[in-house]
């Protein structure tokens, strides 16, 4: 399978907008927006969007994932992991965050395995489930 990573572009928005398990129209408003801003990027294989992340650089002026997806038919294959690496390495910044509910423990157990670790957590964004910050740091130091 030979997977691609790049931006989005506009012609990209209705594809990802089917598999987005949000899916709202304000989602589709984010959506776009993130496209015209250059920070949308997809993972994708023989023309099918595998998995689709956001990178932004307003926290703090550092890197911060600000949205990652895989598709449905996709999860579980090691897209996630791929698509957090190649995000890394776009950053503008040696440190980068990201977040998740601490529900989805998939997601916290994706972002241990490429390297983040645990920096705090934020409560009251989602009813009784805190949102954890994660950090990673390009510069390792002993």
């Amino acid at each position: 399978m030979n997977i691609n990573f790049r931006l989005t572009t506009s012609h990209d928005v209705s594809a990802i907008f089917l598999i987005d398990t949000v899916a709202t129209p304000e989602r589709l408003l984010e959506i776009t927006q993130w496209v015209k801003q250059n920070t949308y990027f997809v993972l994708e294989a023989n023309d099918e969007i595998l998995a689709y992340g956001v990178l932004t650089h307003h926290f703090y002026s550092h890197g911060f994932i600000e949205l990652l997806m895989v598709n449905n038919k996709y999860r579980r294959q090691g897209f996630g992991h791929i698509l957090i690496n190649k995000l890394k390495e776009q950053s503008k910044t040696d440190k980068i965050f990201t977040s998740t509910n601490q529900s989805n423990l998939a997601t916290q157990k994706l972002l241990e395995k490429t390297g983040f670790v645990p920096s705090g957590y934020i409560d009251n964004l989602d009813d009784n489930d805190p949102e954890l910050i994660y950090y990673y740091n390009r510069v390792k130091t002993i």
